[in-house]
């Protein structure tokens, strides 16, 4: 059965209700990292036209009014406005819905995921065939501009530098729950806010 849900632990700046950054596995990193594989017609169809800035949804529409005729007789628009992204796994998009099918699509293979743990903090099971992007038995930093890094302590008390945060018990941690909403959520952020003054994260 496919995991409905990921988990990511935040560590927030309760004073300024601010991010700092989020400690994640493999598997939140692998599903930011293949967001940057999606075609741009599936990120339409995921987050509707209506939710999209500047001209691209025009774009998507104009297509979808254009008669096939104009097309090439080895074209049709379901391999632009639809493509299918096909892995090996159960849910290929990494928690994000399905988009339909066209009957001749444009197949684009995308690594295949990793199992998704329940805590995002423990440790994979070495495996030479664990799919995805990155490697397991890592934890990764990931800022609310998503930024993403191997964690270290360097880089933590860099942050910390960074946000001017010298009282540390304004600090919380927080583990948070993604699913198919939040992962949507967190897609349409990425494309509208640089993460500077809004947080990609749920509350």
């Amino acid at each position: 059965m496919p995991v409905s849900k990921m988990s990511l632990k935040l560590l927030i700046d309760s004073k300024h209700s601010k991010v700092i950054f989020g400690e994640a596995g493999k598997d939140f990193v692998d599903f930011l990292l293949n967001l940057l594989a999606l075609p741009l017609g599936n990120v339409i169809q995921l987050l509707t036209k209506s939710t999209m800035t500047g001209c691209v949804a025009n774009l998507y529409e104009s297509l979808e009014k254009l008669d096939e005729s104009y097309l090439q007789p080895n074209q049709n628009k379901d391999s632009i406005l639809k493509p299918i992204i096909t892995t090996e796994a159960t849910n290929p998009n990494f928690l994000l819905p399905n988009t339909k099918k066209p009957e001749k699509p444009e197949v684009i293979l995308l690594p295949k995921p990793s199992r998704m743990r329940n805590d995002s903090t423990s440790t994979d099971t070495p495996t030479t065939d664990q799919g995805g992007y990155v490697k397991g038995l890592v934890t990764y930093m990931v800022t609310n501009d998503l930024s993403v890094s191997p964690m270290s302590m360097v880089s933590g008390v860099s942050l910390l530098n960074k946000f001017n945060i010298k009282d540390f018990g304004v600090l919380e941690e927080k583990v948070v729950q993604f699913g198919i909403n939040e992962c949507l959520e967190l897609l349409k952020a990425s494309l509208l806010s640089k993460g500077c003054s809004h947080c990609c994260f749920p509350s």
